[in-house]
């Protein structure tokens, strides 16, 4: 799988284990890194500077990652409230450095809860591109019934997602959604009835990801960019930033690939080049 999903980072959040499971980044082009554990039952990876992601990478450059099982699964509420309040606010800014890395990977991303994504775990999933669920998946961002809030990025990406006034309602109210009622009001962007195996959203997911595959992985990564800084600015800035990121796919090999691959008809072979 990871072979043939270069280019693409997969979240998987796997049925029964509180929060998001696993960050699944497929063949990303990095070299091989430990993925570091977030209370609320996440791996996640952090990519260090200077790593390449090239479409040609190697495959033992791919990201490790690993699933959190029995004494590491789950928030662990208890060694929470033996925290120093100072313990506290590095390990919720070293969580939030973690997601904004995640949401800042220059490949499309793509969370696949299957099970249930409450706080942070939810908040990990927000950092993604695309959110798939099954029907009985469960998410939501609880931190009020804790007398805190979302400190990893949900008070900012929620209302971002699903609208101001919705937000406040889901975090002041701490409510938990299944994955109708997420798709309903844009939460996710695709539901699926669980199957059996308990990986429904995690192979629509792979379906997705396979329809982004073909395309040019220059013009992916730009315009990811384009959207993501777009969405921050006015329209007029907006534009402005479409046409730089514009100008970076015009000299490229891909391009004159793509161009020649549709005069030919035939798929085109990209190189990220």
């Amino acid at each position: 799988m990871a072979a043939a999903l270069r280019g693409i980072g997969l979240l998987r959040a796997r049925l029964g284990i509180p929060a998001a499971a696993a960050a699944t980044s497929a063949a990303l082009g990095r070299a091989p890194h430990r993925a570091p554990a977030l209370r609320g039952g996440a791996a996640a990876a952090r990519p260090s500077a200077g790593r390449s992601y090239g479409s040609q990478a190697k495959e033992e450059e791919e990201l490790r990652v690993r699933y959190l099982d029995d004494e590491h699964k789950g928030a662990d509420l208890k060694e929470r409230a033996k925290m120093h309040s100072s313990e506290v606010s590095s390990f919720v800014s070293r969580a939030r450095a973690t997601i904004n890395e995640l949401a800042n990977l220059p490949v499309p991303t793509i969370a696949a809860i299957d099970g249930t994504a409450l706080g942070g775990g939810l908040e990990l999933a927000l950092a993604c591109d695309i959110r798939v669920a099954a029907s009985s998946a469960k998410m939501g961002l609880v931190e009020t019934k804790l007398a805190i809030i979302p400190g990893a990025g949900g008070t900012q990406r929620l209302p971002r997602t699903i609208g101001v006034s919705l937000a406040k309602e889901l975090i002041f109210s701490a409510r938990v959604v299944d994955g109708e009622e997420a798709k309903s009001i844009g939460l996710i962007s695709h539901v699926v009835e669980q199957n059996e195996a308990g990986d429904a959203a995690y192979k629509r997911a792979l379906a997705l990801a396979k329809e982004f595959l073909p395309q040019g992985p220059v013009a992916m990564r730009v315009a990811k960019l384009a959207i993501n800084q777009g969405m921050e600015v006015d329209l007029v800035t907006g534009l402005a930033i479409e046409e730089a990121c514009y100008a970076q796919t015009i000299p490229t090999k891909d391009r004159i690939e793509g161009l020649l691959a549709f005069k030919e008809k035939r798929p085109p072979r990209y190189k990220g080049e």
